[in-house]
């Protein structure tokens, strides 16, 4: 399968992208919630196969030193064809020569170690909704 990634927010489909994350279990909020927090990010790609949009992933970054991906998701019937991965080397490419962070969901650590990511032993979080995180597996 091809795909073709497109850096930028015009013409994305928000409503699209809430259904895509609640529909593969990653934190979501209003489809203009997203709009929101991927035009103000560093970096935001959108993977298309055809005209249907079938993945995406943003990043935050200082420029110089530090870096965060979020919001990693492909469509479920386009994941394990290297869609995902794509999306998450596109955005390092752009993050260069920052360290990069990100959370992944629980179950997914493997495919991110793949891509070179390593476990941190001084990870923390605050949530707004702690107790649901916690009951997702992101905190003890």
């Amino acid at each position: 399968m091809d795909v073709e990634l497109q850096f930028g927010c015009d013409g994305v489909d928000w409503t699209f992208v809430f259904e895509t994350l609640k529909r593969v279990g990653m934190a979501h909020f209003s489809p203009e919630q997203h709009r929101q927090a991927f035009e103000a990010s560093s970096a935001a790609v959108f993977a298309y196969s055809g005209n249907r949009l079938v993945g995406f992933a943003r990043a935050l970054s200082d420029g110089a030193c530090q870096a965060a991906i979020y919001d990693v998701a492909v469509v479920p019937e386009f994941q394990r064809n290297g869609f995902g991965a794509r999306l998450v080397q596109a955005l390092l490419a752009r993050l260069e020569p920052c360290n990069v962070i990100l959370y992944a969901a629980p179950g997914k650590e493997d495919f991110y170690r793949k891509l070179g990511f390593r476990k941190m032993k001084t990870g923390m979080a605050l949530f707004p909704n702690a107790a649901a995180r916690a009951q997702q597996g992101f905190t003890d």
